[in-house]
């Protein structure tokens, strides 16, 4: 404890939160701490006082009183109504120039809102986007922050040295203006619903298909692990399938109910792509798996009423060619995803006038973050090589990838429905890749059907214009 003003605060000390001041402290700065509940405050100091020095706050109004000018305060709080509170009541207390700083998972959309109406007071409001979970928070999460450069300027120096480090570079950086950060942190989370799908899906493959245990198909995990898939997820796919269940001695995996759960960040993601136009198709379905597999009822309802495919159609499969074929499967699909991630990204930034760097957005997800892994620096040369990118498909590394990898990921997914094991992320993906490939799509036919049922115009390929055929009457084209 010390008499000297604190040089940032953090409101809201569960796990999170608590990690984070832990951090703060840990990297040799002075951290004022409070939480709603004073109990949890005095366990932070009585457990983690020795790592660094905390002053405890016990109201919002002593936090404030605890902190030099210009006073930076995080707060960690639930995401929605109780973060707007706690902005509520910290408002008043604040002097022009201040910063608050929301590093929970809120929505872009509240983070401008918030941004705008703290800035008519002369306040700077920083959304931050932070990806490691607990561990990341205490040891060096990824740290994706918006708002106003002086905001910036004035937290860099602790954000950046609380952060994972790669190569010795730390993985937090300025991403852009208002709800920037936020909106990053939200695709990073829908990269990671569809990135968990398509692990669930090899796995789910390889244990019905081949028949392999939990622990047969941990090790083929550990063994991608040491090649392009390296990646923080595939190592932990590997430690949950080889973990035992202590009361039955079954695998874990095998007692854990076939229930997800989301938080919602995924579904956002989802939902805010479709707004601006673009196909997150692996995200969507990894969001509609976790729904379906939630879906008791009906779940219920079709067990042992919907047949499965016979016995003959199944196929004799080599299991040291399949196993590869998988892991070409599950590469190219995580490549789509990402692909998908960028394009939404870029789409926001031209929408929003954030101007957000897209390597860079590669580069800070390198280490701390759930979905780091050994390709990202691909992703950052990529858009080194040309930062206009339309899609990282057609970037010379991916494009080879994918295109060696898909008679593989054809045979994976015409296995799938062979075998009747869902794979919706695998087909979401590859449909996805046929698609933008296409030198023609279905799209006219259904253009053509607008225009029959509704009247609603179509274009020509041969000269400028809308148009619309007389259906009911001489089917004659006339100009729209």
């Amino acid at each position: 404890m010390s008499s000297a003003p604190a040089q940032i605060a953090v409101t809201g000390l569960a796990v999170m939160g608590r990690n984070l001041a832990r951090n703060l402290a840990r990297n040799g700065f002075h951290v004022a701490v409070h939480n709603r509940s004073k109990a949890r405050t005095d366990a932070l100091i009585e457990q983690f006082g020795h790592e660094g020095e905390f002053t405890a706050a016990d109201d919002l109004p002593a936090l404030v009183a605890a902190l030099e000018q210009p006073r930076k305060i995080i707060i960690m709080v639930k995401a929605g109504e109780p973060t707007d509170a706690v902005i509520e009541e910290l408002v008043p207390l604040l002097d022009e120039g201040d910063i608050v700083v929301d590093a929970g998972n809120a929505h872009f959309a509240d983070t401008r809102r918030r941004e705008d109406a703290l800035k008519a007071k002369g306040l700077h409001f920083v959304g931050a986007g932070v990806s490691g979970g607990e561990e990341g928070a205490l040891n060096g999460p990824s740290i994706m922050p918006g708002g106003s450069t002086f905001a910036y300027a004035a937290l860099e120096p602790m954000l950046t040295r609380i952060s994972a480090h790669v190569g010795g570079e730390a993985c937090c950086v300025h991403v852009g203006p208002d709800g920037a950060g936020h909106f990053v942190k939200m695709l990073h989370n829908g990269i990671e619903y569809a990135d968990m799908q398509l692990i669930a899906e090899a796995y789910d493959l390889l244990r019905h298909v081949l028949g392999l245990s939990a622990t047969e198909i941990a090790d083929v995990f550990r063994d991608w692990n040491t090649g392009d898939l390296e990646s923080f997820l595939i190592e932990i796919t590997a430690e949950v399938l080889s973990q035992v269940d202590e009361s039955t001695g079954q695998p874990f995996v095998d007692v854990v109910l076939d229930q997800a759960e989301q938080k919602g960040t995924g579904r956002w993601t989802v939902q805010v792509a479709l707004d601006l136009g673009i196909p997150v198709s692996g995200m969507a379905e990894a969001v509609f798996a976790r729904s379906l597999s939630g879906d008791v009822v009906r779940r219920e309802a079709a067990a042992g009423v919907l047949a499965g495919p016979s016995s003959e159609a199944k196929l004799d499969i080599d299991r040291d060619a399949f196993i590869e074929d998988v892991r070409h499967a599950l590469y190219s699909s995580k490549l789509v995803a990402y692909a998908q991630g960028f394009d939404a990204i870029r789409a926001a930034s031209d929408q929003y006038g954030w101007d957000i760097d897209l390597g860079a957005m590669a580069k800070i997800w390198r280490g701390g973050c759930i979905i780091r892994a050994r390709f990202l620096d691909r992703i950052k040369e990529a858009y080194d090589r040309d930062a206009a990118l339309p899609s990282l498909l057609v970037d010379d590394y991916f494009k080879d990838a994918v295109v060696s990898g898909q008679d593989a990921w054809r045979r994976v997914v015409a296995a799938a429905a062979t075998f009747g094991v869902p794979a919706p992320g695998f087909s979401a993906a590859l449909s996805y890749y046929d698609g933008l490939r296409a030198d023609r799509l279905p799209a006219a036919l259904i253009q053509g059907l607008r225009d029959l049922f509704g009247a609603h115009t179509y274009r020509r390929i041969d000269r400028e214009g809308a148009f619309h055929l007389d259906w009911s009457g001489d089917r004659k084209e006339q100009s729209a």
